[in-house]
């Protein structure tokens, strides 16, 4: 409805623009209804983003609540001070560089997975050997009495 207001506006203004004959007024009233809109449209957008901005706060902080290991002091951070904010960001921030220093490392992650499906192959390799040379021996044995068999008949 506000685009469709809009259009209308501007193709009144345009159309009626020979009958002020492209006049400084003419042009100061679309300029001045603009910078009006415009001015009332970054507060409705400004609201807009309050409210939503308080609604995703609000399920933050009910899931920081529900979750049984997390700190409920960062429940309605947004209420601190910047000096206050700046601290727990800073902790934060010394918390992720420790994880990442000492946790979990992908590259080692990958190269031990690697390293284990080599092992397997090797494994598999060794595995399909004995059973060949089982098998082989097998057909030995059995080569060693029918022909034992055939000598006694």
């Amino acid at each position: 409805m506000a685009v469709a207001a809009a259009v209308a506006v501007i193709a009144i203004w345009a159309v009626s623009g020979p009958f002020f004959g492209f006049s400084d007024f003419w042009q100061l009233t679309i300029n001045t209804g603009t910078t009006i809109v415009t001015f009332l449209m970054v507060f409705v957008i400004q609201n807009s983003q309050n409210r939503d901005t308080r609604a995703v706060q609000i399920k933050l902080d009910e899931l920081i609540r529900a979750t049984a290991h997390a700190h409920n002091s960062l429940l309605d951070l947004e209420e601190l001070t910047e000096a206050d904010l700046e601290k727990f960001r800073s902790h934060y921030c010394r918390l992720a560089q420790h994880a990442r220093k000492h946790d979990f490392n992908v590259g080692d992650a990958i190269a031990e997975l690697e390293a284990e499906e080599k092992a397997m192959e090797i494994k598999l390799r060794q595995e399909a050997r004995a059973r060949r040379c089982k098998e082989a021996a097998r057909r030995g044995a059995k080569a060693e009495s029918v022909g034992e068999v055939a000598e006694h008949s």
